[in-house]
């Protein structure tokens, strides 16, 4: 490829970049349905069509947004429990990474979770897709906590149970209010784990 098509490419790439991150600051802050491909153009300085050059429609900006906040959010999670042995330490820093990643990032792709009802079942299955990935480290370290009888419930269910906690979170949460996240995160880590004092 010559250097001129390399640079395109590039180019086109960073673009592409761009339309997904500006779109997914509109969806977060106007919703789905209330966002045009006009105003994500707009916002970027782009012709009103040219967003199709890269996506195919409004709907496959969503699914691509949704994505990549999951894939973001798994590579920030793997780079948060990198040499942690202990499953307990783990699993705390995971929640409060969790935490931050959805209520502390500028634009948290997370909270499109709730305009998934949008999407076609082809997309939901690439999204359940990238899901599961983000859920493997979760769901070892739990069994590995219930194999050492660390775990209050069955691993699957205390899995599933978190999830629907901490995302509710952002139902909630104010920077300002009475609970930082430390404590969420502190809160959420006791209430699924054994108190190691009751093993003693």
């Amino acid at each position: 490829m010559s250097r001129r098509k390399k640079a395109d490419a590039s180019l086109e790439a960073n673009r592409r970049d761009e339309l997904l991150q500006m779109a997914t600051r509109l969806f977060v802050a106007k919703g789905f349905e209330a966002t045009t491909t006009r105003d994500i153009a707009d916002a970027v300085g782009m012709c009103p069509g040219s967003p199709f050059y890269h996506f195919r429609s409004k709907h496959d900006l969503l699914k691509a947004a949704m994505i990549a906040g999951i894939d973001s959010g798994l590579q920030r999670l793997q780079t948060a429990v990198a040499g942690i042995a202990d499953p307990e330490r783990r699993l705390r820093t995971m929640i409060r990474t969790h935490l931050g990643t959805l209520l502390e990032s500028e634009c948290p792709a997370s909270l499109l979770f709730y305009e998934s009802r949008s999407l076609a079942s082809d997309a939901h299955a690439e999204i359940t897709a990238a899901t599961d990935r983000y859920q493997q480290l979760w769901q070892a370290t739990l069994d590995e906590l219930a194999a050492g009888g660390r775990l209050r419930g069955p691993a699957k269910a205390t899995r599933l149970l978190l999830f629907g906690m901490l995302n509710w979170c952002s139902q909630w949460y104010r920077p300002d209010g009475a609970l930082s996240l430390d404590t969420i995160a502190d809160l959420a880590a006791t209430m699924v784990l054994v108190d190691s004092a009751m093993e003693e």
